[in-house]
């Protein structure tokens, strides 16, 4: 037999077992995209939209920086609207799931407090986000938002705590004061005395890090990806 017969055949056979092994592992490939990053879209008001600074500046768009300097694959989201109260964030979920989010952070009730908005009315909302998303097969954090405090201790009890039973009867990550750290600081609040300027941001996006970082691989667990996506 010539060495060329024989090459061919030796090529032939590779080709085959190569074929055969591509058949084989394409539908896990296919089923765990490695290259495709983890959605994580932000529904929010005003404070995720980065009202008052430059879109590079606001707290979604560092914390993708930050994560990404983790090393993580990861894309976020903004669907933060100025003005937008836990009524509308329902009202435009369908809208925000067309970007095929994995997880949502619902960043919403800053508004609905603002407004004296009966805190019964925001915990139904949140909770109706919540359970929207879900059925979505939405992965679902929370962040949590304080009342003014001139609006009395009955007002002030009653909506602090809605986050947390919604967070408790949902069984969702809860980080509880999306402005900790910053709150009537003006070293990192606007004139308006209600949103973060751009060291504010930064300073939210810090913040918040340890907490994504955590339910990122949380999450990755559940849909048995690498703990760094």
């Amino acid at each position: 037999m010539s060495l060329a017969i024989g090459y061919g055949r030796f090529a032939a056979a590779v080709n085959s077992l190569l074929t055969v092994l591509f058949l084989v592992l394409l539908p896990v490939w296919e089923a765990n995209p490695q290259s495709a990053p983890v959605k994580i879209a932000i529904l929010g008001d005003s404070l995720t939209a980065g009202f008052g600074v430059k879109p590079a500046e606001s707290f979604p768009a560092r914390l993708e920086i930050a994560l990404k300097t983790q090393g993580r694959n990861v894309t976020i989201l903004n669907h933060g609207v100025s003005g937008d109260t836990t009524a509308g964030g329902l009202d435009r979920i369908d809208w925000m799931l067309a970007d095929k989010p994995d997880i949502v952070l619902v960043e919403l009730g800053g508004n609905d407090a603002l407004r004296g908005t009966d805190p019964a009315v925001t915990e139904k909302n949140l909770a109706a986000i919540v359970e929207k998303l879900r059925a979505a097969g939405v992965t679902v954090w929370l962040a949590g938002m304080l009342a003014p405090r001139n609006f009395g201790s009955d007002y002030v009890v009653t909506f602090d705590g809605l986050y947390k039973r919604v967070a408790e009867k949902y069984q969702v990550p809860l980080y509880p004061f999306i402005l900790e750290g910053i709150a009537q600081d003006p070293l990192y609040i606007q004139a308006d005395g209600l949103h973060p300027n751009a060291k504010g941001a930064q300073i939210i996006a810090d913040r918040l890090l340890p907490f994504v970082s955590k339910n990122l691989d949380d999450h990755a667990a559940t849909v048995h990806r690498p703990a760094r996506p």
